[in-house]
């Protein structure tokens, strides 16, 4: 009897010892995994820096181009808008850095013309702005940057360089559009429910929104009745029943 607890003592020992030689093993392997995916992304940086010095003329003036090398500086978790300090320098955004600060300019100045924009246009659509028609608008506006192109991607990206600001613009969706929000009002999901409604009918009812929502007159009215307090659809009394619009939809083709 004391021969076979003897071996069984043994074995519980031998398998605590190998567990904690197998729980060492891993974590060394999981410290030499972060160490060679850390070198990794410092070649990859390196590469990204090497490409973009090579390549500078055209992430200037191509959008296409410039949105694709936006979009391999996120994968490596590079934002080419933030500023990063270099010993001894003044801290500098990426696009700065590398491509000089005609492109960073571009950029801010975009970042203003979407303010001024936002502002211009807040009565009329209650401060939510397509980018879709942003895009148009600032296109069709003064030369920026000496004349590049704006994509809708260079609008998404100035807005974002905004943040840091607490300026209280940012992107949000409803339904398939984007839009910029230059008020901090958040909207709730009657009213997002209602706007995707608009984008595919550009107007509606009260009586459209109890047919097809399955809504009672009352919430309907009050839906519709915040919204037009905000100015984010627009009344017209003329049809047989009072119809809201969407200023969006009127206003997507102004210049």
């Amino acid at each position: 009897m004391s021969s076979r607890r003897g071996v069984g003592l043994g074995a519980f020992t031998n398998k605590n010892q190998t567990s904690q030689s197998y729980a060492s093993h891993g974590s060394q392997l999981k410290s030499s995994n972060a160490a060679s995916l850390q070198t990794q992304l410092s070649v990859f940086q390196s590469v990204l820096h090497t490409f973009a010095l090579e390549h500078a003329a055209d992430i200037k003036s191509n959008p296409t181009f410039r949105a694709e090398f936006a979009r391999m500086c996120n994968a490596i978790g590079v934002d080419p808008l933030a500023a990063s300090n270099v010993k001894g320098k003044k801290p500098k955004s990426l696009w700065a850095r590398v491509l000089g600060n005609d492109v960073n300019d571009f950029y801010f100045e975009v970042a203003v013309r979407i303010v001024e924009l936002c502002r211009a246009t807040r009565t009329e659509n209650g401060g939510l702005l397509g980018v879709t028609e942003c895009c148009q608008m600032v296109a069709k506006g003064k030369a920026i940057g000496g004349g590049l192109q704006i994509t809708e991607d260079d609008i998404l990206r100035a807005v974002k360089s905004l943040e840091p600001l607490g300026s209280g613009f940012n992107v949000i969706s409803i339904g398939s559009k984007q839009y910029i929000r230059s008020i901090p009002k958040e909207l709730n999901t009657d009213q997002s429910k209602v706007l995707e409604v608009l984008q595919i009918l550009g107007f509606v009812t009260i009586s459209m929104l109890q047919i097809n929502l399955q809504w009672e007159e009352a919430r309907a009215t009050t839906v519709v009745e915040d919204l037009v307090a905000d100015s984010l659809v627009w009344v017209d009394v003329q049809a047989e029943e009072t119809e809201y619009w969407s200023p969006q939809n009127l206003l997507g083709d102004r210049g």
